[in-house]
């Protein structure tokens, strides 16, 4: 998915969001990744529960039931491998008036870093012209961040404008 962010007559726009430049104290960047402990360890503690549950299940059952144990713990290693492969998420971190807000998110560093350059250049040169930059790699989706030992968060995120919490 590509957003477009523009800079123009001292206004940062990304997509429908409206930051004057006079307004930002702080432009940076935030890196998301998978936390590949914590996946690990899902994986472990499901497959355990499942040889326990599954191998009741298959002695009872027979073959029917080894086949649906062995098909379960195919599906348990694809969700890991799945989780594991997800590649790290970079955002645009804006602070106006005292609130940090992520205003976009992209798979990749080098677009982000380039936002940032520009957005601090437009802030340093207020009558520069109007500057476009397309975000190619924009990310859409759900942001699920966890706190502490087993607290988890969900928020909501679009790809531009703050994550809103649900």
């Amino acid at each position: 998915m590509a957003a477009q962010v523009t800079i123009n007559e001292g206004v940062l726009w990304v997509g429908g969001e409206a930051y004057p430049l006079s307004n930002i104290s702080h432009v940076g960047q935030r890196r998301l990744a998978v936390d590949q402990g914590a996946a690990w360890k899902k994986f472990i503690l499901r497959t355990i529960a499942w040889l326990i549950v599954g191998g009741i299940f298959a002695s009872v059952v027979g073959t029917f039931g080894t086949i649906v144990l062995l098909a379960v713990e195919a599906l348990l290693v694809w969700k890991l491998v799945s989780a594991l492969q997800k590649p790290p998420v970079y955002g645009l971190i804006l602070n106006t008036s005292g609130t940090q807000r992520a205003a976009i998110w992209s798979t990749r560093q080098e677009e982000i870093q380039q936002l940032i350059h520009e957005i601090t250049r437009a802030i340093g040169n207020p009558d520069i012209a109007q500057v476009i930059v397309n975000v190619e790699h924009a990310v859409q989706g759900d942001l699920i961040q966890q706190y502490g030992s087993g607290s988890i968060g969900k928020a909501e995120h679009s790809g531009s404008g703050s994550i809103q919490g649900s």
